[in-house]
């Protein structure tokens, strides 16, 4: 690529087109050019031969004059091109989303070279309403029931399983056991299975199947008639009749201990019940307060966009939707699961999931641009004593130095500055918005009944 000096011997002119597209002529003078075209013919020389001349060994001048010295354009363009477009960015002032589509206008030996470049760019943002929106204010509400589920939640992470010899199956247990499926007599993929765990009641396995083992005891053999589901993973089985010979080799009760003092010193730091109690309910009451703001940040943010007009355009939905797809490829993974078999299980193809996350994009995209417009709008900053509480708060999160924090974002800054911004923007807009009581909110609509 030809790295050009301060004096960038280009001219742009910037037309704007329908749909956020720009196109910018770039005239190139011709000594630019030529560097591009000294360029080309030295990467390529190793590879030419003419007759009287080594390979590797044609001279420029012998080459253009054999073939033309267009033989040397489509290198020397790329060579130039990306240090020309760059330039030709920062001189026009726009923010390009996508590559550019390029064109040679004109092109020639001691001529300027010209050149049009067709980009989608990102659009304005035309601001409505912003400030003062009214939203629902909502209560972080903890109740001592909220308090004895999470105990209860607790309780049950630490049963254990304790094993049952003078009672059939019910409910609630844990069974070990062996089956092996058939559909009109044969088996098939993934059917059979020897020394697999099953909770009663779990649901994990098709409908039908868990129910019927209720009863069994410890060695009972049994067939097991059951129907696939209509919307099965395996297109193969849907709706299929199938039978199970099964097998229980152990029957586990679920045990659960007593919620006292000494389950109080199991599960937790402190010394009494009552002491872990306070704890859960502080705890709970600090996730329901950011639940509560999140809920209320939502709402002013979608009355905001609401507000709002901008024309997205279509490659920057295409770029979001493939950023919810990789997510979600990623979430896949960590289930150990591709996006194949994502796919077949809920009957969809890959273009029935990209249009089926369209809408999320398009909100997304819409919800960052109007951030970055009201950012913009009200002049909203980073300072390093911004950044300082943020590194200080995913200390405090992460559990690690401050020194380690910084460490992990030495590399990428910009990203940890626009997390920072987006946060102030939306932490302004929160001072600026009116909290509606639920019964006020419910006088205000009945006074426009």
């Amino acid at each position: 690529m030809i790295v050009k000096e301060d004096n960038i011997l280009v001219s742009v002119t910037k037309e704007t087109l329908e749909n956020k597209k720009v196109k910018l002529e770039i005239k190139v003078d011709p000594e630019i050019f030529e560097k591009g075209m000294q360029a080309s013919y030295l990467k390529n020389r190793k590879n030419i031969m003419l007759p009287g001349f080594r390979k590797g060994k044609v001279p420029r001048k012998v080459l253009e004059n054999y073939y033309g010295e267009a033989v040397l354009y489509e290198d020397a363009i790329k060579e130039i091109f990306p240090s020309v477009y760059d330039e030709a960015v920062k001189e026009s002032g726009i923010e390009p989303v996508d590559r550019p589509d390029i064109d040679i206008v004109q092109i020639g030996e001691g001529e300027d070279l010209i050149l049009s470049a067709e980009v989608d760019v990102k659009p304005d943002v035309n601001l409505g309403e912003y400030k003062g929106i009214k939203i629902k204010k909502i209560e972080a509400v903890i109740t001592d029931h909220d308090v004895e589920h999470q105990l209860e939640h607790t309780q049950q992470e630490n049963a254990r399983w304790i094993t049952i010899e003078d009672r059939g199956v019910k409910n609630g247990d844990m069974v070990i056991l062996d089956y092996a499926g058939s559909v009109d007599g044969d088996p098939f993929a993934g059917g059979t299975a020897e020394q697999q765990t099953l909770e009663i009641g779990s649901g994990s396995f098709i409908p039908g199947f868990e129910e019927q083992l209720e009863g069994m005891n410890l060695e009972e053999e049994r067939d097991i008639n059951v129907s696939f589901p209509e919307k099965y993973h395996s297109e193969e089985l849907r709706g299929k009749d199938a039978v199970f010979h099964v097998k229980i080799h152990e029957i586990k009760e679920k045990e659960l201990p007593e919620i006292d003092d000494d389950f109080a010193k199991d599960v937790s730091e402190f010394s009494t019940l009552d002491e872990y109690k306070a704890d859960i309910k502080s705890k709970l009451q600090e996730s329901a307060k950011q639940n509560a703001k999140n809920l209320m940040e939502n709402q002013l943010l979608d009355k905001i966009c609401t507000n709002a007009e901008v024309y997205i355009p279509d490659v920057m939905l295409e770029t979001e939707i493939n950023n919810i797809i990789q997510d979600l490829e990623m979430s896949l993974r960590y289930n150990r699961m591709d996006l194949q078999s994502y796919l077949q299980m809920y009957n969809t193809s890959m273009e029935d999931l990209r249009a089926q996350y369209k809408e999320s994009a398009y909100n997304r995209v819409k919800m960052r641009l109007v951030l970055e417009a009201v950012t913009k709008a009200e002049n909203i900053t980073v300072n390093d004593e911004d950044r300082e509480e943020e590194y200080q708060k995913l200390a405090e999160q992460y559990k690690q130095e401050v020194d380690e924090i910084k460490k992990s974002f030495s590399a990428n800054e910009a990203y940890m500055d626009n997390s920072v911004l987006v946060q102030k923007t939306i932490d302004m807009l929160m001072d600026s918005a009116v909290l509606i009581e639920s019964s006020a909110e419910n006088n205000d609509n009945n006074d426009h009944d």
